[in-house]
């Protein structure tokens, strides 16, 4: 906005009565009396006297005559009444329209969110989301944590949950939970049969079957080998890396959330690992500075439930 136009702006916010004056002197007018109008609109009479009295001065000219019969507006009352009206429209048109919009942005939740968190935890948070607000329309868009950031400094996700050890530049974060990283091999590898943790140099020097960079789980093992991690297959999903140790195609390295049942069942097995940690925390983020409104706070605040 210009200068010039800033100006006008002001001038025309001083020369023009606010909406709650010309919705009181809309009731004077269809109720002829200053009480009963000061009455539907919520305040005082003397409040409501005041506020005529103002609205006169704003403008220069008499709006109401006051009897003890009632008050009527005078011959310029009632022209402006008439514009009144039509401002007084306006802004509840103005209004409704902002109301439809906020409505439509609280009915839908855009969650771009990394595989693990995606595949087994995500279903559970959703599910008890629906049971709050069955209206909310959720797409989910899965990920790496790499991938979550740029939807979300897109503006094409409302919130984000990543795994990695760092926050994305340009997000902002909250640790929802905490996580633990893995060896896993099918029964028959020989690391099934060790009676002694692998050591951290025995884990560096294996070929591993391993989530691609850019991955959370991918970034807390290259941290903990000192970047020194060596892929035998890299494959884009927890689900198809896990399939692929089940398989007996090579050791990997998993979220314990995504491994329980492979455990349970003797299709996978953990090898104890020394000398490395594996801890991760699990964040939802989101643009700095936007904290998350609407069905993606009601979201967040259940993840923590």
């Amino acid at each position: 906005m210009s200068e010039a136009e800033g100006l006008r702006t002001e001038s025309l916010a001083h020369r023009v009565p606010d909406l709650a004056a010309l919705e009181l002197l809309l009731a004077v007018a269809r109720l002829g009396s200053l009480g009963a109008a000061a009455r539907e609109v919520g305040i005082t009479q003397p409040a409501a006297s005041s506020r005529i009295r103002s609205m006169e001065r704003q403008l220069g000219v008499a709006l109401v005559d006051r009897s003890p019969r009632g008050s009527r507006l005078t011959d310029a009352g009632a022209l402006v009444t008439d514009w009144a009206r039509r401002v007084v429209e306006a802004a509840a048109a103005f209004d409704a329209g902002a109301r439809a919009l906020r409505d439509r942005r609280d009915s839908r939740l855009r969650v771009a969110a990394s595989m693990t968190i995606a595949e087994y935890l995500l279903p559970g948070w959703l599910l008890a989301l629906h049971a709050e607000r069955p209206d909310t329309a959720v797409s989910l868009l899965a990920g790496n944590s790499a991938k979550v950031a740029e939807l979300l400094l897109a503006g094409e996700a409302d919130l984000g949950f990543v795994e990695g050890l760092t926050v994305p530049t340009g997000l902002d974060s909250t640790v929802i939970a905490r996580d633990r990283l893995i060896v896993v091999t099918a029964p028959a590898h020989p690391w099934a049969r060790r009676r002694r943790p692998l050591t951290a140099a025995e884990l560096a020097a294996t070929p591993l079957i391993l989530r691609e960079r850019g991955s959370g789980t991918r970034q807390v093992l290259d941290a903990a080998l000192g970047g020194l991690a060596r892929p035998l297959i890299e494959l884009s999903s927890t689900t198809a890396v896990k399939a692929s140790a089940v398989s007996g195609a090579g050791p990997s390295v998993l979220s314990e959330l995504a491994v329980g049942e492979e455990l349970g069942m003797r299709r996978l097995v953990s090898i104890p690992v020394e000398g490395v940690s594996l801890r991760r925390d699990l964040r939802a983020v989101w643009p700095t500075g936007h904290r998350p409104t609407g069905p993606a706070r009601e979201l967040l605040s259940l993840t923590r439930g």
